[in-house]
C-alpha cells in the first residue's frame, strides 16, 4: 500500500513542500530512504522504527521504501521523523489516509516516541500558511515561534501515540489555547549612565543606533570601548513585527532561538571572538548555515579587537555591508540569508595601545602603527560611517557621580528618530533607517539645504572622500537632523557628521583610514 504525507524542508530561512511517500511491499525486510536525503535523514530509520515499536504499533517485516519528493533537492535535518512514521502506519493499514489530508507534519522522534524540538519551525509555519494548510502538527517546544503566524491552526502532541489517537478520533487538539503571545517587560542589565565621561562616544553611539550606522571605536586599553559597545542594545528600539519574524526565523534555523532570547522582541547583539573563521562570520559549511552577520540581522555585530581578526575574514564583510544579504553558493544549491546589521568595532590605536597618549608612553614606530592599521583594508574602513576616538578617563574621575542620560532616555530619542525615518521610507519595502538607504536617494529626498550641500562638497574635496564616503557623511547628517527633530539637514548637522570621518593627509594615509585617525588623536 502506498501512503503520502505532507511535510516541509528548509532552504536558507525559507521552507518548501516535501511529500513523504511510503511504500510497504512484500519482500525481504528492508528500509530504503531516497530523494537526496542527508545522513541525518537516513538515520531516521532507527529512530522511527524504535519509536513505532515503543509506542505500541506494529512494524511488519516488509520492504519499506521512503521517497522524499521532489527528489532533486537536498533534504537535511530530523524533522521528517514524524511524517515517515505516520506514512508507515498508513501504508501498513494502521491509520486511515484520509486523516492526514490538508495537514502538514514535522518533528523529530525520540526512541520512546516523544516529539522533540526542531529547527526552522517559524519558516515552516509561514510556508504552511501561504500553502493554505489547515493544521500544522509540530513539537510542543516549537509552538511559541510558530504561533506568531496567526492564520494557521497548530497542534502540538507530546508523542507519536497521542497524535495517532487524535487522528483516529478525527479531532486535533489546538495548541494555541496554551500559548500566550504577551511580551515580558524589557529589562536591560547594562545602562549608559554607568559609564563615567565619554560624552563624545555616547553621542556617536546614539547617532549610530538612531540611523543604523556602522561605527569604529579607537582608543587605549581600559578606556571603555567594550563597555560602551555592550550597552548599545539598551538604546535600540524593539523589533517591529515584520523584523521579529525575520530574526526569529534565522535564529530558529541556526538552532539558537532559545539561548538568544530574540523571541522577546529584543534586537540581537552578537560578539564573536577574533579567532572566528570566515564561514563562522559570513556563513557557510557543507550544509550552509547562517553566520554571525545573519544572526545579527536587524541588530548589532560587535567585533572587539577588530584588528586582531584576520584580514581576509574582515574583507568578507564588505559585500554583506553593501547588499544586506549573504549568498552562499554550493554545487547543488545557493542559499540566501539576510544580513542587515549595524557593525560596531573596537580597536587599540597601535600594538601597545598607547598611540596618541599625551604622556608619550607609546614606543611603537610609525612603521609598526602602519603595519598594525593595515590589517583592515581601505575599502572596509570606507564602509564604516563613524570613526570615534575614545580617550582614557582620568582615574580621579572614576569615583565621581554618574553623569549623562540613562539608556531609557537615549532610547526614547532613538525611537523618535527611527519613527521619522519609517515615515520617510514608507513607500520603500524593508527600509526603516537611513544607513541602508541609497545615498543618491538621501541626496535627492533628504531635504538638504543648499549651504549644507556646499559645505559637504568643499569638505569632501579637502578630505579626499570617496563617493561612498560622501554619501555616508550625508546619511549620518540626516540621522543627526532626525535626532534633533529637524526637517532639513543644516550645516551644523553636516559639521558633526564630518567629525566622525578620519582626516586624510596623504595618498598613503588614504589606504589606512585608521592610521590617519590616530595621527589626529
Amino acid at each position: 500500500m502506498l501512503a503520502a504525507v505532507r511535510s516541509a524542508a528548509l532552504v536558507g530561512i525559507d521552507a518548501f513542500d516535501v511529500t513523504v511517500e511510503v511504500d510497504a511491499a512484500a519482500g525481504l525486510p528492508q528500509w530504503t530512504i531516497v530523494g537526496l536525503a542527508a545522513s541525518s535523514v537516513k538515520e531516521s530509520r532507527e529512530r522511527v522504527g524504535a519509536a513505532l515499536v515503543n509506542s505500541g504499533f506494529q512494524v511488519p517485516p516488509r520492504r519499506i521504501t521512503v521517497n522524499l519528493a521532489p527528489a532533486d533537492v537536498r533534504k537535511d535535518g530530523t524533522a521528517f521523523d514524524l511524517p515517515i512514521a505516520l506514512g508507515i502506519l498508513v501504508a501498513t493499514g494502521q491509520l486511515e489516509a484520509v486523516t492526514l489530508e490538508r495537514r502538514l507534519f514535522v518533528g523529530e522522534l525520540g526512541l520512546d516516541g516523544r516529539l522533540r524540538t526542531m529547527r526552522g519551525a517559524l519558516s515552516v509555519a509561514r510556508h504552511a500558511a501561504r500553502a493554505q494548510v489547515s493544521t500544522l502538527v509540530l513539537p510542543a517546544p516549537n509552538v511559541g515561534e510558530a504561533a506568531r503566524v496567526s492564520a494557521l491552526e497548530l497542534c502540538a502532541p507530546v508523542s507519536l501515540a497521542e497524535i495517532v489517537d487524535q487522528l483516529r478520533r478525527g479531532q486535533l487538539a489546538s495548541a494555541r489555547d496554551e500559548f500566550s503571545n504577551t511580551r515580558e517587560p524589557r529589562r536591560d542589565s547594562a545602562d549608559f549612565s554607568d559609564v563615567i565621561g565619554q560624552q563624545t562616544a555616547k553621542r556617536a553611539l546614539e547617532v549610530a543606533a538612531a540611523g543604523g550606522h556602522n561605527a569604529l571605536l579607537v582608543g587605549p586599553p581600559g578606556a571603555g570601548k567594550t563597555m560602551l559597545a555592550r550597552r548599545t542594545p539598551s538604546i535600540l528600539p524593539e523589533l517591529l513585527e515584520e523584523e521579529a519574524l525575520e530574526v526569529i526565523a534565522i535564529h530558529s534555523v541556526a538552532g539558537l532561538l532559545e539561548q538568544d532570547g530574540v523571541e522577546r522582541g529584543v534586537r540581537p547583539f552578537r560578539a564573536p571572538h577574533h579567532t572566528i573563521s570566515s564561514a563562522g562570520l559570513i556563513g557557510g559549511g557543507s550544509s550552509p548555515r547562517p553566520g554571525e552577520v545573519s544572526l545579527s540581522h536587524h541588530g548589532v555585530l560587535f567585533l572587539d579587537e577588530l584588528l586582531e581578526f584576520p584580514r581576509h575574514v574582515l574583507d568578507g564583510l564588505r559585500q554583506p555591508m553593501e547588499d544586506a544579504k549573504v549568498v552562499i553558493a554550493r554545487a547543488s544549491q545557493a542559499v540566501t540569508y539576510p544580513a542587515r546589521f549595524t557593525l560596531i568595532g573596537a580597536t587599540n590605536p597601535c600594538p601597545c595601545g598607547r598611540a596618541g597618549d599625551p604622556t608619550g608612553s607609546c614606543n611603537c614606530s610609525s612603521a609598526d602603527i602602519e603595519r598594525y592599521a593595515s590589517r583592515i583594508s581601505g575599502p572596509l574602513a570606507d564602509r564604516i560611517d563613524m570613526h570615534v576616538t575614545v580617550g582614557a578617563v582620568a582615574l580621579r574621575d572614576l569615583s565621581g557621580k554618574k553623569t549623562g542620560d540613562s539608556s531609557s532616555e537615549i532610547r526614547q530619542r532613538v525611537e523618535s528618530a527611527r519613527g521619522r525615518q519609517r515615515k520617510r521610507f514608507a513607500k520603500i519595502r524593508g527600509l526603516t533607517c537611513n544607513a541602508f538607504a541609497a545615498g543618491r536617494w538621501i541626496d535627492a529626498n533628504g531635504k538638504v539645504r543648499p549651504e549644507s550641500r556646499e559645505l559637504l562638497q568643499t569638505a569632501a574635496e579637502r578630505l579626499r572622500l570617496s563617493a561612498r564616503g560622501y554619501h555616508r557623511v550625508l546619511k549620518v547628517a540626516r540621522t543627526i537632523a532626525d535626532l534633533e527633530e529637524s526637517a532639513e539637514v543644516g550645516p551644523a548637522h553636516i559639521a558633526e557628521a564630518l567629525r566622525y570621518r578620519p582626516v586624510i593627509k596623504s595618498a598613503a594615509d588614504s589606504r589606512h583610514a585608521i592610521t590617519a585617525q590616530i595621527s589626529t588623536t
